[in-house]
């Protein structure tokens, strides 16, 4: 009777077990299907966003007064981004900050100084790379009126190089535009910033990983600072490894359904097909 009882309680552990393992592998499926579908739309976005990059950076430099008016820096990103631009006005060159930057000439900084322009609208624009011990020979903008050609950027976030933006000790690690012109106590800052100069070589790089520094020549590295025109329009574009990734999930969740399926069609079948399996 007892041995009778403990068969019974083993059958009904294993009806409970092999219910939970199906509900939690048909759950894993879905969820990778879900997944590497996710990352197909994702990577169709981020084609037609390059693409639509690689267009703009060939067109003449519209006026930064013809962009629609946003109070979005994420819109004006997507819409915008890499743009070629121009904006007239007059520098704040009291207001210049230095934000940290690596380029291919090595570490350094990005020299940002306020223009504003004839409609009182303040653009933050990235005059151009100084490197590290340069600082204090970076020259400052001319003054009267100006024009400045470059590209259109969006706004980055407050944090850069790991490290968050610290306004109060003037410490920049990303070109916040928003932070930025509260700490310079601007006021009408387009949500934007301009890259200073119009790379004449310039497309889109898809490969986020690519180095292409071989150290810079000693010609390169001689003044003057700040030097403009290193923008280098690049996309992390990873989206192909994350599907084969989430669909090669998918598809090993069915293949360890198929092996549990068959062993137990084996068991059932008897002793001698459960010790074959």
């Amino acid at each position: 009777m007892t041995d009778k009882v403990s068969t019974q309680g083993a059958a009904k552990r294993s009806v409970v077990t092999k219910a939970i393992l199906t509900v939690v592998g048909i759950a894993l499926f879905f969820g990778f299907v879900t997944l590497g579908t996710w990352q197909v739309q994702r990577r169709a976005w981020k084609l037609d966003l390059m693409e639509r990059v690689e267009t703009r950076l060939h067109q003449p430099p519209i006026s930064v007064s013809q962009l629609p008016g946003s109070d979005s820096a994420a819109s004006m990103g997507e819409q915008h981004a890499y743009q070629p631009v121009f904006a007239e006005g007059q520098w704040l060159a009291d207001k210049t900050i230095f934000a940290q930057a690596l380029t291919e000439l090595g570490a350094g900084f990005w020299a940002i100084t306020p223009l504003q322009t004839s409609t009182g609208q303040i653009v933050l624009v990235n005059r151009g790379f100084v490197p590290e011990g340069q600082r204090a020979n970076a020259v400052p903008p001319s003054p009267g009126p100006t024009r400045v050609e470059g590209l259109l950027r969006a706004s980055e976030s407050g944090r850069g190089f790991l490290r968050e933006n610290d306004a109060a000790n003037n410490k920049w690690y990303s070109r916040d535009v928003n932070a930025i012109g509260k700490a310079l106590g601007l006021n009408n800052v387009a949500p934007f910033f301009i890259d200073q100069g119009i790379p004449s070589n310039a497309h889109v790089n898809a490969n986020a990983n690519a180095n292409t520094d071989s150290g810079p020549g000693a010609a390169a590295l001689q003044g003057p600072w700040p030097r403009s025109g290193m923008t280098v329009v690049k996309f992390h574009n990873s989206h192909t490894v994350y599907i084969l990734t989430w669909y090669g999930l998918a598809l090993m969740v069915l293949g360890a359904a198929w092996l549990v399926v068959r062993h137990e069609r084996k068991k059932a079948e008897g002793p001698d097909s459960a010790s074959d399996a």
